[in-house]
């Protein structure tokens, strides 16, 4: 979380923690499929198999960059200038227009929280950012609705067991890239 010179606003980023166990997720699963469409002379030639590896990682990246930015008119999703605006849309929405923070179920089970305006729309409030006690907390400030209720869809020790099994994944991978180079 950042506080810009004037302290009123806030700039929130994912979560370093979430950031780095999902983009090494990413390289776990991918990085051994060239080697193995080499070795068993797959009809999805590794070149194509490197460039559309490279393409998702990039596409990840991207959806990774997403800042929440907090400030005394309203808050607002932003991505990156580079991150193009049909792959991931940024929304604002200004304090007067939060009518009510609704929690909605998930498909597994979870809650998370949606903003709704005034005119019945709804906003998925960013539960990943590092800083999300402060960002509810702020919410809370600027439109009087009680967010005391309202915790992570995630918890950190759940990105970190995450992380360790991504990281023992990554040393089964360099067995198989090695056992694989040296079949060639």
């Amino acid at each position: 979380m950042t506080a810009l010179a004037n302290n009123s606003t806030f700039i929130f980023r994912l979560s370093p923690l979430i950031r780095i166990t999902l983009l090494s997720l990413y390289v776990a699963l991918t990085i051994p499929l060239p080697f193995l469409a080499k070795v068993t002379a797959a009809p999805v030639p590794p070149i194509w198999l490197w460039i559309g590896i490279g393409i998702g990682f990039i596409a990840l990246y991207a959806a990774l960059s997403e800042r929440v930015i907090l400030d005394d008119q309203g808050i607002q999703v932003t991505y990156p200038l580079w991150v193009p605006q049909w792959f991931r849309r940024g929304w604002s929405l200004s304090w007067s227009e939060v009518k009510e923070l609704k929690p909605r179920t998930t498909g597994q089970g979870g809650l998370v929280y949606y903003f709704l305006s005034q005119e019945g729309k709804a906003y998925l409030l960013p539960m990943r950012v590092a800083g999300f006690a402060k960002l509810v907390r702020e919410v809370q400030a600027k439109t009087g609705i009680d967010t005391t209720s309202v915790i992570p869809l995630s918890q950190p020790w759940m990105y970190l067991i995450l992380l360790v099994f991504t990281l023992l994944l990554l040393l089964v991978d360099a067995w198989t890239v090695t056992t694989a180079i040296a079949f060639n």
